[in-house]
């Protein structure tokens, strides 16, 4: 099938091409992380709103910075010419591929500078977390040995949207990284395992015949399937693991009824676009989770 039939223009004129190829439902992976690092701040110490602020901006500056080059490389490698999913600028033409690799530049100086302003007022440690963060997102897909090709994307996503992203959040307000921090980053780093796996089991056929090595494409459809439910659970059982510390962690429970139905949609065979739902779901589940475990932890 041809990229024109794959990827259909987004209706509604450039801005909203622009806005789904932010990829603006996703955001809850970028949220939860942010929430949930405000949460244990709380719980050790006052939490300063313009530290907060901060934090969103250098964080989203980088995730949406992330997502437009993964569009610019993506894009000009022609991986994306024959995609299931949601359109994206480079690959259905709707825009070029220097408009966008100009976007997620201007995304990533607005996260650089917020990084260090965050040196100067909390620890010069921001700036080695800047370098990193600015590094991992372009070798994603950029450059000429991107890792987001040789199946290494579902522990860069762990390490982001986990551990670095929970972690620097209560250090912005706390000035070092509590234990809990780490514990905490776990189950939200499982989880955005989880919503990568369901873009990556959708993908697979087409990752696979653009060179695109995934874990999914490493385990192949059925094995990514229980791949997905093993992070899924293992987010909720991990974040039970610190009602020890934290009995309130125990509301992640009420988050449950979020996951049955991305569960039952990946289990039950759901293939191409109707995985989407599933993605969609999972971004629910995260949310939710996110916003449930930050409140436990916090109280």
């Amino acid at each position: 099938m041809t990229a024109t039939l794959q990827q259909r223009p987004v209706r509604g004129g450039a801005v909203r091409a622009w806005l789904v190829g932010a990829r603006l439902k996703t955001l809850p992976v970028t949220l939860a992380p942010i929430a949930v690092g405000e949460g244990i701040a709380r719980s050790l110490g006052a939490v300063s709103w313009w530290r907060t602020i901060l934090t969103l901006l250098f964080m989203l500056g980088f995730v949406l910075g992330t997502n437009f080059f993964n569009d610019y490389s993506d894009g000009v490698r022609g991986t994306d010419d024959a995609r299931l999913g949601p359109a994206r600028l480079v690959g259905s033409g709707q825009a070029s591929p220097r408009q966008v690799l100009r976007f997620g530049m201007f995304l990533y100086a607005v996260a650089v500078v917020t990084g260090v302003v965050l040196a100067a007022a909390v620890s010069w440690w921001m700036l080695a977390v800047t370098v990193y963060c600015g590094l991992a997102g372009w070798f994603y897909t950029g450059g000429p040995r991107p890792y987001g090709y040789r199946a290494l994307g579902d522990l860069s996503i762990f390490l982001f949207h986990g551990v670095i992203a929970v972690c620097t959040t209560a250090a912005v307000q706390l000035g070092h990284v509590p234990l809990l921090a780490l514990g905490a980053s776990v189950p939200i780093g499982l989880l955005s395992c989880a919503l990568l796996t369901t873009n990556n089991l959708r993908d697979i056929r087409t990752d696979a015949a653009a060179g695109k090595i995934t874990v999914a494409v490493l385990l192949g459809d059925k094995r990514t399937r229980v791949y997905y439910a093993l992070c899924v659970t293992g987010a909720f059982a991990s974040a039970l693991l610190l009602a020890g510390a934290r009995p309130w962690a125990l509301l992640v429970i009420a988050a449950v009824p979020s996951a049955v139905f991305p569960l039952r949609r990946v289990l039950s065979g759901a293939r191409g676009r109707d995985l989407i739902a599933a993605l969609e779901h999972t971004c629910l589940l995260l949310l939710a989770f996110g916003a449930l475990l930050a409140i436990g932890l916090a109280l």
